[in-house]
């Protein structure tokens, strides 16, 4: 399933700083997050493995998770404060 290329998720026209708000970062945490019902909104890099974003997506539209697709890992990584690149991440509660 290709979640990216036909669905009805927007994609993010500037990705907001989240370096000073509660976010988990990385796909294991993040699945921990979703899991447990904490993620508020999910952000998936366009360019990361989709073996890794595919699944998460899916979560996020069977739970009603906000998602929003990221041009490049680098951007997501910069967005959340670190000085790599993220497949994944999410603002939580």
């Amino acid at each position: 399933m290709d979640t990216k290329k036909d669905s009805k998720i927007p994609k993010c026209g500037s990705l907001p700083d989240m370096s000073d708000k509660r976010i988990v970062v990385g796909a294991k945490q993040l699945r921990k997050a979703l899991a447990s019902g904490r993620a508020q909104h999910v952000f998936l890099a366009e360019n990361a493995d989709p073996a890794i974003t595919e699944p998460i997506a899916a979560v996020c539209m069977a739970r009603g998770v906000q998602l929003t697709w990221v041009s490049t890992m680098a951007d997501l990584g910069r967005a959340c404060g670190i000085e790599v690149g993220a497949a994944a991440a999410a603002t939580v509660a």
